[in-house]
């Protein structure tokens, strides 16, 4: 039987280094990648054996870049999930971010809250955003939340307390580099990992299919034998 992806994670890296090799700004970079992660939305969202697609936008990280990135990055976020409730809602996209939302700007926290309340009757794809994500962070949260209980602390526990409880098939980094960078890595446990040299804004529907076709033969054994 061929495998199936049905929770599809994406490191989309290579926004800044696309637009130098076209001579422009960072920020144009940028915004080419949202174009890319509305292509991959949509796309995902016609494949009904798809039932995820988590997307790292923002790590608790990323704050570390220049200011002035960082602004635009939040003016970006803002007017993408703006612009894209009617892509959601036509194509019955539920919208779920992960990460700790509390540092970005009351606005956007609304924004954020707005879209995700305006989807959430929506069956079909998840499109899970990760903000202000990373993965250590949200293992010490977890565990914040969970060392007051009495109940024995099991992986099950700590699973369901996660922001993004659902266990990643299929990981995809575009870019060029080899690694999780933080993301989604205890999901990730026994993730199939896919990565691609071709820049995030460069990155199509047509790649993103021959990795699921190439995902469907690969044997998954999970620490056992067949």
């Amino acid at each position: 039987m061929k495998n199936v992806a049905k929770h599809i994670a994406i490191i989309m890296d290579g926004n800044g280094r696309w637009a130098k090799e076209q001579g422009l700004k960072r920020v144009k970079g940028h915004e080419k990648g949202a174009e890319i992660v509305r292509n991959v939305t949509t796309f995902c969202s016609q494949q009904p054996q798809i039932e995820r697609l988590t997307l790292y936008a923002f790590s608790t990280e990323n704050w570390k870049r220049p200011k002035m990135e960082v602004e635009f990055l939040m003016k970006l976020l803002d007017h993408y999930l703006k612009n894209e409730l009617p892509t959601y809602l036509e194509h019955n996209i539920r919208f779920e971010p992960i990460g700790d939302l509390g540092r970005f700007s009351p606005a956007l926290q609304r924004t954020i809250e707005s879209i995700r309340t305006q989807t959430a009757h929506c069956d079909g794809l998840i499109q899970s955003l990760a903000l202000n994500y990373g993965s250590r962070d949200e293992l010490v949260r977890v565990f914040e939340r969970l060392r007051g209980s009495e109940e024995p602390l099991t992986e099950a526990r700590i699973g369901a307390a996660l922001d993004c409880p659902a266990d990643v098939d299929l990981l995809i980094r575009t870019g060029g580099d080899t690694r999780l960078s933080n993301f989604l890595l205890w999901q990730a446990a026994y993730a199939e990992l896919f990565f691609s040299d071709t820049l995030w804004p460069e990155f199509t529907t047509a790649e993103l299919s021959g990795i699921i076709e190439k995902f469907t033969t690969i044997e998954r054994r999970f620490g056992g034998l067949k």
